[in-house]
């Protein structure tokens, strides 16, 4: 039985691909998938967020900021009833002011790893852009001001980013570390 759905998450307009490639149980809700993909990109889980699959825009209900009266509650949907064959694609929208849009391709379904702990990643490229840096154009902007010890505004992006910011580094031991706690991501949610 094929119970386990392989996902390739791209983060869209960037160069070079901004990429995730998770297994996921086909049992679990949208709403847990936006969890794990936020474990899986580095990103905080601090904006809406939503699918566009089949027809459909699946999202969280629970905010009046949302009111979009074709959204689905994206906690009542569990993946498999959606997602049953290979090279389905899909849109994952995060941040609706940066606006992150997130290319979702069905790579494989298979069955459990006996000895494997669901969600887990496989492997990715390059670090996601942190949160609220004004999206795609403020990402590579920023990306420019590191690079250039005389920007005026250097010193106070490298406070903000934080210490060794390495936007090339992808750390997969951490997102499989966090990935099984996935869960904790969304108690600002319930």
């Amino acid at each position: 039985m094929t119970d386990i759905i392989q996902l390739k998450i791209t983060l869209q307009n960037t160069n070079p691909a901004i990429w995730r490639r998770i297994q996921v149980p086909k049992s679990i809700t949208f709403f847990d998938l936006h969890h794990v993909i936020q474990v899986a990109m580095g990103w905080t889980n601090s904006h809406l967020f939503e699918f566009n699959i089949n027809g459909y825009t699946l999202g969280w209900k629970g905010n009046k900021e949302n009111e979009n009266e074709h959204l689905v509650d994206a906690s009542t949907i569990v993946l498999g009833l959606l997602l049953n064959n290979k090279d389905e694609k899909f849109k994952y929208i995060y941040d609706f002011g940066d606006n992150w849009k997130h290319l979702v391709e069905v790579e494989t379904l298979q069955e459990r790893g006996e000895t494997r702990i669901y969600p887990f990643c496989l492997g990715g490229e390059m670090r996601c852009p942190p949160e609220d840096c004004g999206g795609i154009h403020g990402f590579y902007e920023n990306l420019d001001i590191i690079k250039d010890k005389e920007h005026p505004d250097y010193q106070d992006l490298k406070t903000w980013l934080g210490r060794g910011y390495n936007p090339e580094k992808f750390d997969i031991e951490k997102v499989n570390k966090e990935l099984p706690m996935f869960k904790k991501f969304m108690k600002d949610w319930e």
